[in-house]
């Protein structure tokens, strides 16, 4: 009887302990609502362009008011068809390191580096309709790019997934075909999800109409919204930092120090060529990513240039040293290199500033070539020279011009450099000249083209 009454005892502590033990667990493992009575502060943050260094400039200027703040909350409003892979990881990055909770709010769209950006998130809520996926990287034309750049982008979805508790096979699924998960992504299509399809799957944690709605799911009941906004600089810097306009203002540098090279003394080229490098480095500077250093080698550049042409005869290492470094300071100043280190630079970083600068000076070089010669010979050139007629009848000497005109077609040789102006020497006698392009060197043939304003024009023959 008493051994039957120990075992009752024993058995009924064991149940009672088992059942606190459980209590204890369910209790920990419940989170604590971090809103819960008191007032939130929100920081709305819009994503609503294409991802690029315009807004991932504006993101983190967002951010750190962020921190300055002492916000409880970040959210993102976003509405997005992706853009620049490189950017995007910048901003997945920047949230994954936030000390901040970081949620988003799809507002229709969160496609490609858009859908990286999402899942980057703590959580991630939608509007009924919209959609989330489809993070294959594309050329500009939106043709799929070779599997070497879908690996990364794999990958990296893959970590961003798995740093936020996210299945990595569903949104590397949104990047490649080929994955395979049965019911969910079978037909052979990258993975793009409904609002209802992200919530069954685990990449959505509610669907709400407004940021309101949004906010009570995310059981924030008391808050202050602050929005960032930004200034007319930060738009006006974000649109000249972008790729495409980079690259004009590049053509507009080198057209204008062409142009001036050809017509000493013109000076609009100049004043042309001023303001594109004013518009390239001036925002990268802002930015942080044109150095002084970097800037100051583009103007050396410049000045070993003047030097090989208006000094020294010929081409050699002045003129070649010059060139160098005013592309290399074009393209340091759109990296994020730090003096000569440059580990913190990605790859994709890189050949995006190699494209920029290459593609801008291919284009500017013949075409500024083509449209020297044009404009070098065209009449709005020839009313911006000196033309007037100084007649002997008035005082002034000079060629005779029946003289003058007896050159045309004849050769000879450059008396003087013509840097394009100078000095020529036709049957012995010394005349003044201009080329009628580029620089001719002392000794060189020369033929006369024609004679104006006292002047033989001149090319090599």
């Amino acid at each position: 009887m008493k051994k039957s009454t120990l075992s009752f005892f024993l058995f009924i502590f064991f149940v009672f302990t088992s059942f606190a033990d459980s209590l204890s667990i369910s209790k920990d493992s419940i989170k604590p609502n971090q809103f819960a009575n008191k007032q939130a502060k929100v920081y709305v943050f819009d994503v609503k362009e294409e991802i690029g260094p315009g807004i991932w400039r504006k993101m983190e200027k967002a951010f750190n008011q962020a921190e300055e703040l002492k916000v409880d909350l970040i959210l993102l409003h976003m509405n997005t068809y992706g853009g620049a892979v490189v950017q995007a990881d910048s901003m997945r990055t920047k949230i994954l390191h936030s000390q901040i909770p970081v949620y988003v709010f799809i507002d229709n769209n969160a496609a490609s580096a858009g859908a990286l950006i999402a899942i980057s998130c703590d959580s991630i809520y939608m509007r009924s309709g919209a959609n989330i996926g489809a993070a294959s990287v594309v050329n500009e034309n939106g043709e799929v790019l070779p599997d070497k750049y879908q690996s990364y982008m794999r990958s990296t979805m893959r970590s961003t997934a798995e740093a936020t508790g996210r299945n990595p096979n569903i949104a590397e699924a949104m990047v490649d075909p080929r994955i395979y998960i049965e019911g969910i992504n079978d037909s052979g299509k990258v993975l793009t999800f409904t609002a209802k399809e992200a919530m069954e799957h685990g990449f959505c944690e509610g669907m709400g109409e407004n940021i309101d709605e949004v906010l009570k799911l995310a059981k924030v009941e008391k808050y202050e919204i602050t929005r960032f906004e930004p200034t007319t600089l930060d738009n006006i810097i974000g649109w000249l930092i972008s790729p495409a306009v980079s690259g004009v203002l590049i053509m507009l540098i080198i057209g204008g120090i062409y142009f001036e090279l050809q017509a000493p003394g013109l000076g609009l080229p100049s004043i042309a060529a001023i303001i594109g490098a004013l518009l390239y480095f001036a925002p990268l500077y802002l930015e942080g990513l044109a150095a002084n250093w970097e800037i100051l080698v583009f103007f050396i550049g410049i000045i070993l240039l003047a030097v090989e042409i208006f000094v020294i005869p010929g081409f050699g290492v002045a003129g070649i040293s010059g060139i160098i470094l005013m592309v290399a300071s074009l393209l340091l100043s759109l990296v994020g290199n730090v003096g000569f280190d440059f580990d913190p630079v990605s790859a994709s970083r890189a050949t995006e500033a190699v494209l920029i600068v290459f593609t801008a000076l291919l284009i500017a070089i013949p075409l500024s070539v083509f449209l020297g010669f044009r404009f070098l010979n065209s009449s709005f050139f020839g009313r911006l020279a000196l033309t007037t007629v100084h007649e002997s009848s008035k005082g002034y000497s000079s060629v005779d011009v029946a003289a003058g005109n007896s050159l045309v077609g004849k050769t000879g040789t450059a008396f003087t450099d013509l840097r394009p102006a100078g000095k020529i020497s036709v049957e012995g006698e010394i005349y003044d000249a201009t080329a009628l392009t580029g620089y001719i060197e002392k000794g060189t043939e020369i033929k006369v083209l024609k004679f104006e304003t006292s002047q033989a024009v001149v090319a090599k023959s």
